[in-house]
């Protein structure tokens, strides 16, 4: 089994938000959309499990990001710690 981490803990660590709540608030809104084996789906609960390979689509300064998960973080670093835990990905690379 691979390991998995709560999407509101990879959010923050990532440091996509400043705080863990601010994270779990977006995923509770269903403003976090997860694919995972090519099924898409709208996240609602800030337990949800992410793990390396999952593409989720967020918003992000009035814009929609996506992003690969990379990595599973165990603590929140330095950005240049954060920016190697997701790839960006297009926009096109989804459709």
């Amino acid at each position: 089994m691979s390991e998995r981490q709560r999407i509101d803990l990879w959010l923050y660590r990532a440091r996509f938000f400043k705080t863990r709540a601010a994270a779990a608030r977006l995923v509770a809104e269903g403003g976090v959309r997860f694919v995972r084996e090519g099924a898409p789906r709208r996240l609602e609960k800030a337990s949800a499990e992410v793990e390396a390979g999952d593409i989720l689509v967020l918003p992000l300064r009035g814009a929609l990001v996506s992003v690969r998960i990379v990595a599973l973080a165990a603590r929140r670093g330095p950005a240049s710690e954060a920016r190697a835990l997701y790839s960006e990905l297009d926009a096109e690379a989804l459709a």
